[in-house]
């Protein structure tokens, strides 16, 4: 499950920079209030790639899922852009744990006596 929501959290820290290049536009916001924000945000993503398999990991990322989807109020793709990621981190968490369930099972069948044969 890390590998696969790690590189959702990467690919989201990559467009939270372009959407920080694209607020810098906004006449109503100044730079300072763009990349403070932005690179929060974009630091919060490096720092859940290293959390996500803690507890709250997951429940951190959705929060900022949910924070990137809000931003479209002030980059308007940013809410479609929200959107993909917030599917993409559903399916990280979802197959990530199937995945993590398999691997377990199959270090369990190599363990067991009939699998030694």
């Amino acid at each position: 499950m890390r590998t696969l929501c790690a590189s959702t959290l990467i690919g989201e820290f990559f467009v939270i920079g372009l959407a920080g290049l694209v607020a810098m536009k906004d006449p109503d916001l100044t730079m300072s209030t763009v990349w403070t924000v932005s690179g929060i945000a974009m630091f919060l993503c490096v720092l859940l790639c290293g959390l996500v398999t803690r507890p709250g990991g997951i429940q951190l990322g959705w929060a900022l899922q949910i924070a990137l989807i809000l931003s479209g109020f002030f980059v308007p793709t940013m809410f479609f852009m929200g959107a993909v990621f917030a599917a993409l981190w559903w399916a990280s968490v979802h197959f990530g744990r199937k995945i993590d369930e398999a691997k377990a099972r199959f270090a369990a069948q190599g363990e067991s006596p009939a699998g030694a044969s």
